[in-house]
């Protein structure tokens, strides 16, 4: 490797006291050329090589925990065992082709400060040469070298035709991940199943056990988590849009305490007992909820502003708390049937719950995306909204109306259930931008899928016991959000 000085020497100040000797190293910046040493490429190799490793090693201590004597099933081992392949796969595509072809650094390089550039063209290689083996045309050196010899990583096309179709690849590829997660869904739970028998139970039912576990439990849980997902991911990105507050979520407005009292008053004063009477008592109180809410928020200047609704939603779920702390506390029945639904969970459920809240989901949906041009004028200002015709006040009543229609009926179904509506339009505004007609289809589809995945997750790691998907959520959300926080500027809308 040689090195190449850049820069001038510096020139004494004839006014500044005796004349110096000018020292030809002063004021200089040596830049390396060359390829970068053999043992930095070896550094990020190993790195590289690293991030696929882990999925494969966690994959297969999870399918050695899924053993037949530990009451797991060949369909638990295959699922995932092959997910853990995906995964690897993935991550190696991503790292390699896409971030070493197109920055010229994947994980590995950025770490120690290597790109890997074209040797004649000195540019980035693309995707395909970068998932080849390493063959002549191709070097790896530091950045400092890449930079200074005019290195340009390859930027993405920016033309309205080309954004569409990378959305709608986007929008094929999370329906597939769906596809696959349902059919993880219905094949592992606390009872391991054969291959066979699933496929039985989907195509040749005759009411054996194995049947009725499938056709009975797991396919009406799955479209129950999914449908769930889907309501609560889309709230989320309404209620982010209409509050211009990107920490904001069910809780913000209030909703999932309005629901929460409700259904302790329920339990403290009538007695219900299974999820189907809590219905009704939750979506109440969320619908409540929201109108207060959005009341308060509305006094004095007779429209809502951003902060006038996180502020009146934070003084009504503070109430709430208390008030329902207050009852909890005077009645232990009440405290335990309290303490089954607050967890969130989509066990337990059949599919009368399931038909009961899918006529307020599917309105809310279309409400949802029927409001998104709106919402996209809206997140300029209220002023600049007004400016170009937006009728501000209709716009958040209609957002509110959609937004009660979803996070009731979910909360409703499966308790509140925290992280999905918080983190998932943000995961959707880093594959769309900030465009609501294309972040909030997105929403609802990482939302169907992340809940979904919990489920799946929670059935396995406690076995031959459940883990409810609240927990799992929590759990498993809560790094994944700060390190999300970490990775991108998330403080503006």
């Amino acid at each position: 490797m040689t090195t190449r000085s850049v820069g001038h020497a510096a020139l004494p100040d004839p006014s500044s006291g005796p004349h110096v000797a000018p020292d030809d190293r002063y004021g200089t910046t040596v830049v390396p050329t060359g390829p970068a040493p053999r043992r930095l490429t070896l550094v990020a190799d190993a790195l590289d090589l690293l991030m696929v490793a882990l999925p494969l090693v966690l994959g297969a201590l999870v399918v050695q925990s899924l053993r037949d004597d530990n009451g797991g099933g060949q369909a638990d081992r295959v699922v995932f065992g092959g997910l853990a392949v995906v995964v690897a796969a993935s991550v190696f595509v991503w790292n390699r082709g896409f971030r070493d072809g197109r920055t010229g650094a994947g994980a590995g390089k950025n770490a120690v400060g290597l790109v890997l550039r074209d040797t004649q063209s000195r540019a980035a290689v693309g995707v395909g040469r970068a998932l080849r083996p390493r063959t002549r045309g191709v070097e790896v050196v530091r950045r400092k070298t890449a930079v200074h010899e005019g290195f340009e990583p390859i930027k993405a096309d920016g033309t309205v035709a080309a954004v569409r179709r990378r959305r709608l690849i986007g929008l094929i590829v999370l329906a597939v991940a769906l596809v696959v997660v349902a059919a993880m869904s219905v094949a592992i739970g606390a009872r391991p199943l054969a291959f066979t028998e699933i496929f039985h139970a989907l195509v040749a039912s005759t009411g054996s056990d194995t049947d009725t576990v499938v056709r009975s439990l797991r396919i009406p849980r799955t479209a129950l988590g999914f449908v769930v997902g889907v309501a609560l991911g889309v709230a989320g990105a309404l209620i982010q849009g209409h509050t211009r507050n990107p920490l904001a979520d069910a809780g913000l407005l209030g909703l999932n305490a309005g629901a929460a009292f409700f259904v302790v008053m329920g339990i403290y004063l009538f007695d219900v007992v299974s999820p189907g009477d809590y219905l009704w008592f939750a979506f109440a109180g969320s619908a409540v909820a929201s109108i207060v809410v959005f009341g308060l928020s509305s006094i004095g200047s007779g429209a809502s502003s951003p902060l006038s609704l996180a502020l009146a939603g934070a003084a009504v779920a503070f109430f709430l708390q208390a008030m329902t702390n207050a009852v909890v506390l005077l009645d232990q029945t009440t405290l335990d049937g309290y303490r089954f639904w607050i967890v969130g969970s989509v066990a337990g459920r059949g599919t009368d719950i399931l038909w009961t809240v899918l006529p307020f989901i599917v309105v809310g949906i279309v409400v949802a995306l029927a409001s998104t041009p709106s919402l996209n004028t809206l997140s300029l200002g209220d002023d600049v909204a007004r400016s170009l015709g937006t009728n501000v006040g209709l716009s958040r009543v209609i957002g509110i109306v959609a937004i009660t229609l979803l996070t009731g009926a979910a909360t409703a179904a499966c308790g509140p259930i925290a992280f999905v509506g918080l983190v998932v339009p943000h995961i959707a505004r880093s594959m769309t931008g900030p465009d609501y007609r294309w972040l909030v289809p997105y929403s609802g589809l990482l939302g169907g899928l992340l809940l979904v995945l919990a489920d799946v997750i929670g059935r396995v790691l406690v076995r031959p016991g459940e883990l409810q998907v609240g927990i799992v959520l929590a759990i498993v959300g809560a790094p994944f959000f700060i390190a999300l926080i970490r990775r991108r500027k998330l403080v503006t809308l």
